[in-house]
């Protein structure tokens, strides 16, 4: 075989693999992998974070992402000057991830074999001066002198002044927002920018509160604590730092996704039928025409959208019986009513955002209850 004959099969390989990789990062299968593979990593954590397992991985992960660097179209993305610290970033939070999951490991294997904690018996009093002030000014001029660099091999992406009538496409927020402006695509602006973040982030801080389990303070576990730290992983790793990723790396022009190999072509069609459940009740199942009177004192949104109503309703009414039934009857006997109905509520609305950007990408549902008159569409 001639060597322009092996250079075109590696080629046809590569692009399979990248052909792949854009099909699997399309957001729903991103979606489903991403928690695929946070519940592994959860439930194998003591495997996994070895360092003779995650070594290799991570290497793998740096090589698999300099090798991707010879692709034009993923280059020209994670190059931008606004994209570089969200590729560090991603790192970052992998790197932190597997330390505190690998002490976690380490302290649940001592408890296991009735050892004393790593944390056991460490001093960690020390002096301001000379010990924490001297480490914070080499800490000072050390970053100082990084950023200098950074600042002058890493242009900033000044752009011209600000004008009304001209737009960048995409139009993205800061990557500290594009967890919110991602929501937006999902939900009411007030709903995805307010209550939604809220709720959550109130959930996130209520969990060790409403999970009153006296084990796993002051020291690395999951095993004393496996709800609560999977809840915050999830909430940290998918309802964040995925949302993060998806805005950063893979919303293009027009706002439509693209995969990390694919050229962000502006021109590409989006066209879009937006699903309503009452249109699938109504039309579709009763075969008439949408409610548009009043039905005595019922007004007539109300009726229109009683489909999307029950189903909100049947969601959070039921979802704590079958979580009660399935997984949480312990937890329910050491909660009680009031603190695990407060809490599976909290979890429900946290899971209503995944199920609602799947339901969004694989059917074009629009909203499950789309009340204009009041301004709540969910």
């Amino acid at each position: 075989m001639s060597l322009a004959t092996e250079m075109l099969a590696a080629s046809s390989a590569f692009d399979g693999i990248k052909s792949f990789i854009n099909a699997m990062c399309q957001p729903h299968w991103f979606l489903i992998i991403s928690v695929g593979g946070l519940v592994v990593f959860l439930l194998g954590y003591r495997h996994l974070t070895k360092p003779v397992v995650a070594g290799p991985i991570a290497a793998f992960c740096v090589l698999f992402f300099l090798a991707s660097c010879f692709d034009p179209n993923f280059l020209e993305i994670v190059k931008k000057a606004d994209n570089v610290p969200i590729v560090m970033m991603m790192f970052a939070v992998g790197f932190l991830t597997w330390l505190a999951f690998r002490q976690a490991a380490v302290n649940d294997e001592r408890m296991e074999r009735g050892q004393p904690l790593i944390e056991s018996g460490a001093d960690d009093k020390v002096l301001v001066w000379p010990d924490l002030v001297y480490t914070e000014l080499i800490s000072l001029v050390l970053f100082t002198a990084f950023l200098t660099v950074w600042a002058i091999v890493l242009r900033a992406p000044l752009e011209q002044p600000a004008d009304p009538n001209v737009a960048p496409n995409p139009a993205k927020a800061p990557w500290y927002f594009l967890g919110l402006q991602e929501m937006l695509v999902y939900f009411d602006p007030w709903l995805a920018g307010v209550v939604f973040p809220g709720l959550i982030i109130v959930g996130l801080i209520a969990i060790p509160y409403m999970d009153k389990n006296p084990k796993g303070n002051g020291y690395y576990t999951f095993k004393e604590r496996p709800f609560a730290i999977a809840m915050f992983m999830f909430g940290w790793l998918i309802l964040w730092v995925v949302l993060i990723i998806f805005g950063t790396f893979l919303r293009g022009p027009n706002w439509n996704f693209f995969g990390p190999y694919e050229y962000w072509d502006m021109h590409r069609p989006a066209a879009l039928l937006n699903v309503e459940p009452r249109d699938l009740f109504w039309i579709g199942f009763m075969d008439r025409p949408v409610p548009t009177q009043n039905w005595g004192i019922i007004p007539h949104y109300l009726i229109r959208e009683a489909p999307g109503i029950f189903i909100l309703a049947a969601y959070f009414i039921l979802g704590p019986l079958v979580l009660k039934a399935l997984f949480f009857q312990r937890m329910y006997r050491q909660m009680g009513f009031i603190r695990y109905s407060v809490l599976v509520t909290l979890l429900l609305v946290m899971l209503l955002m995944p199920i609602k950007m799947v339901l969004r990408w694989t059917m074009n549902l629009h909203y499950i209850v789309g009340i204009t008159e009041w301004f709540l569409n969910v």
